[in-house]
């Protein structure tokens, strides 16, 4: 089949790096984004389905730097605030409020659109947190990916704090593993084989040598010589045998949970002799319910929809200017249920027990940074973090999400051409672009 090449479009006021930006639309082939395509199928032992963007992305240090500077300090107010982590868990549903919480989660993403300063320097602006784990493996491939592929300049970098390749593994294995037998480890998720992640979940067992679990499967168990007041014990299913768990690497979404109506066989609130890496009430304290809690110049204004029925003043200022707010559901997966410019009528069809489970949030418009062939595109930059156990939280990669539609969601940018999942590479010889 022959390709037609796109006519030209307006070339971008103000991309980020020019001139890396430039010489990659001048050198792209598509038989090389094939090449990475085969690629990232074959490292992951499956067919990734979710788009892949054609191009990677180059951003200074700088302002990658900025950003995990940002996700950082907002993660620390909220898990060093008892008044907050109260309120927050008391919004947890009791049926999912988890025993045996934690100090600090042990993942945390942040994900940040960029807008420009009046002298027209780029400046972060904080989308959305949440302290759950993200795609650590399947991005780590990736990045080498494009680089192989796209035979990307060995000075550019995508990994923070000097970071190589073996140091990256370790502190993700130190994360998840902490020590324990990696076959008493596991990685749970709903029916997981049938996950857009599985390739990341591939990727990550591989590394680290633990299994893929359903978290249908998992059995409480009795110990072998239970004493009075010993905990129960989680398993999972290998052939004839149950295999005592010490660790779960937990990639479960409550709202999945919920949506999908599984059934489980153990109760979220019961305390078991087992660790959780991820521990599922982090996934609620630091999420959509803290935006409304952070005073801060990178988030945008946000409250709670029950707030909107009680100050006068503050329906007042939604009422002046109603299209710049998104009304977001709290816990909700994959971005549903996210509506622009609401309506009263969507507003009322809230009943009002419930409006507590919703915010109002500032839209914000991000500038398109990236020149593609098809038009000026937006970035949206997740930084993913780790905080081992006797650790400090620390950003180890970022992603990016390419997109020209309403959201950067697959829905809001089918059929479209260099969108998708994308990497990010920095140059430390650039600043924040001006």
């Amino acid at each position: 089949m022959r390709l037609i090449a796109p006519s030209p479009a307006p070339a971008l006021p103000f991309p980020v790096i020019p001139s890396l930006r430039s010489d990659f639309n001048a050198r792209f082939r598509p038989e090389a984004f094939r090449n990475l395509r085969h690629s990232l199928d074959a490292i992951a032992r499956t067919r990734v389905a979710f788009p892949i963007a054609e191009t990677p992305c180059f951003f200074p240090q700088s302002l990658l730097d900025d950003m995990a500077r940002i996700g950082a300090e907002l993660t620390l107010r909220l898990v060093n605030d008892p008044a907050y982590l109260a309120r927050s868990l008391a919004a947890i549903p009791e049926r999912w409020r988890a025993a045996d919480q934690n100090a600090h989660p042990h993942f945390l993403t942040a994900d940040f659109g960029l807008v420009r300063n009046a002298d027209g320097s780029l400046a972060p602006r904080l989308v959305e947190m949440q302290a759950f784990p993200s795609v650590f493996g399947f991005q780590f491939a990736s990045c080498e990916g494009y680089r192989t592929a796209f035979g990307l300049d060995p000075s550019l970098h995508y990994l923070f704090g000097g970071l190589d390749e073996s140091a990256y593994w370790k502190l993700l294995t130190r994360t998840i593993v902490a020590g324990h037998d990696p076959e008493t480890v596991v990685l749970i998720d709903v029916d997981p084989a049938n996950q857009k992640t599985l390739p990341d979940f591939h990727i990550t067992a591989d590394r680290l040598g633990i299994p893929i679990v359903d978290i249908a499967d998992l059995q409480p168990i009795d110990a072998a010589s239970k004493s009075p007041g010993q905990l129960r014990r989680l398993a999972y299913p290998s052939g004839k045998n149950l295999v005592p768990i010490r660790r779960i690497y937990n990639r479960a979404i409550v709202d999945e949970l919920l949506r999908k109506q599984v059934p489980l066989q153990f109760d979220y609130r019961e305390s078991f002799d087992v660790e959780w890496a991820g521990h599922p009430n982090w996934y609620f304290h630091v999420s959509k319910f803290s935006i409304p809690f952070l005073d801060h110049p990178a988030v945008p204004r946000a409250f709670f929809l029950d707030q909107l029925y009680r100050d006068a003043a503050l329906r007042d200022r939604f009422e002046f200017g109603r299209d710049a707010w998104i009304l977001k559901p709290l816990f909700s997966f994959a971005g549903q249920g996210i509506q622009f410019a609401p309506t009263d009528a969507d507003l009322a069809a809230i009943p009002p027990a419930q409006r507590t489970s919703y915010i109002l949030q500032e839209r914000v418009t991000f500038v398109p940074v990236i020149d593609t062939p098809f038009g000026p595109t937006q970035a949206e930059i997740r930084i993913l973090y780790v905080w081992p156990d006797r650790a400090s939280l620390t950003p180890l990669i970022s992603l990016v999400r390419l997109g020209r539609g309403q959201m950067m969601g697959v829905d809001h940018n089918r059929g479209r051409s260099w969108v998708g999942a994308s990497a990010a590479f920095f140059s430390t010889q650039t600043s924040t672009p001006k």
